[in-house]
């Protein structure tokens, strides 16, 4: 891209320019720190708690019944009176998940009980099938304490009781919580809207013919998976070629949505047009390269509340960036109380050199050893190895510095 001012300055808040070295560069929670601070929430709607998994409550989310609602059999066998046991006693009758006894049970007889099902009124204990001898209509029960495999009711939760809060982000156990406890739908933020637009006239689908000089565009793939997996819904617009004007009306179109993720466009060359383009339509700048490889050239910009993030054309700088700012930022707008990056602790399998002015994020397959999590790079670390990285499941993260972070040392890491 062609520069905005003199080649080596970039523009700072409110017009400001000024010149900026590697030095000055924002380091990774510095530059997420800028992001965060401009995220404002999405309005919350109403969802179908069948459908929530991977949203985000906006509200609290409260049990409607007592779970379980009645005192209920954790086991197959005979409920009975703890003080009526060890015996042999009659069998007066059965209770079935969802078919209780409908009376209360008489002392001194046994009822035969399922699991789940409502332990009868005026028993206190269940003997385990496995431990009882049924002659008949007579059954030789141990001796058991009252309470003994019983469920009591309001055991797992209480009505009215606080099951999820707002900023819990949801998985299949929370859904499988809500749904229990009797919510039909929760309160959740509305999933963003993320355009995502990748730029170079060398771009071509997969599929296609290759010409001289050309290469199949994969970044679009690779981002919209990343916003589904953060909850943002993808709107894809199709690529656009190195033209000044044609650039500025797909940023246009992508400035409708909630956030516009770009991929290439943003460095120092004549064809590096999406900076410029976004300046004209009205986007302030926040910041431009941030101390980290692969990556550093990304740019994060605003309009109105509309986030952009300019990444890097090279497919491993557009993952890196993606997991490192447009993630944490896709779950600030829908109120995640942790957006940050979830860094998990591990070992490094190898001797990892040190940048001594960047953060470095190692692609890596996790292994698990009894020690614990060791993680081995990958073969081909260069920005542009997007096939070399098909097997990694990890980023590991490499503080700047001098020398090297030994073989088994801590480390920290992403999972992908």
């Amino acid at each position: 891209m062609q520069a905005v001012a003199p080649r080596d300055q970039i523009p700072g808040h409110a017009g400001d320019y000024r010149e900026v070295g590697v030095d000055d560069l924002p380091g990774i929670d510095e530059a997420l720190d800028q992001v965060l601070s401009r995220v404002q929430p999405l309005a919350a709607e109403a969802v179908p708690v069948a459908a929530a998994a991977g949203r985000v409550l906006a509200q609290d989310a409260r049990a409607v019944v007592d779970l379980p609602p009645f005192a209920s059999s954790a086991m197959d066998g005979y409920a009975v009176r703890a003080s009526d046991t060890p015996g042999r006693l009659p069998v007066g009758g059965q209770s079935a998940a969802g078919s209780p006894l409908g009376r209360p049970q008489d002392a001194g007889e046994a009822i035969v009980i399922s699991t789940g099902a409502v332990v009868p009124e005026g028993a206190d204990a269940v003997v385990p099938v496995e431990v009882t001898e049924r002659d008949g209509d007579v059954v030789r029960v141990e001796a058991v304490n009252a309470g003994a495999h019983v469920r009591p009711r309001g055991g797992d939760a209480r009505s009215g009781e606080t099951i999820g809060c707002a900023g819990q982000l949801l998985g299949p156990t929370q859904v499988g919580a809500l749904a229990a406890v009797g919510l039909a739908s929760v309160v959740c933020a509305r999933r963003p809207q993320v355009a995502v637009l990748a730029t170079g006239s060398e771009l071509r689908a997969p599929g296609e013919t290759l010409g001289p000089g050309e290469i199949y565009e994969s970044n679009t793939a690779l981002i919209a998976a990343q916003v589904r997996s953060a909850g943002g819904e993808p709107v894809v617009l199709a690529p656009v070629a190195d033209d000044a004007e044609a650039t500025r009306e797909a940023l246009a179109r992508g400035l409708e949505s909630d956030v516009l993720i770009t991929s290439g466009g943003v460095s120092v060359g004549p064809h590096d047009l999406v900076r410029r383009a976004l300046q004209e339509l009205g986007a302030a700048e926040v910041f431009w390269r941030v101390a980290v490889k692969p990556g550093k050239p990304i740019a994060f910009a605003t309009r109105g509340t509309t986030l952009v993030f300019g990444l890097p054309g090279n497919p491993v700088s557009s993952l890196v960036g993606f997991e490192l700012f447009v993630r944490p930022a896709l779950l600030a707008l829908q109120g995640a109380t942790r957006p940050q990056p979830a860094f998990l602790p591990g070992r490094a399998a190898v001797d990892l050199p040190r940048n001594d002015a960047r953060d470095e994020l190692v692609r890596a397959r996790v292994r698990v050893e009894p020690e614990g999590v060791v993680l081995e790079p990958v073969t081909g670390q260069d920005s542009h190895m997007i096939a070399r990285a098909f097997p990694a499941d990890a980023l590991v993260l490499v503080p700047r510095g001098d020398g090297a972070v030994p073989a088994g040392a801590p480390v920290s890491y992403l999972s992908l």
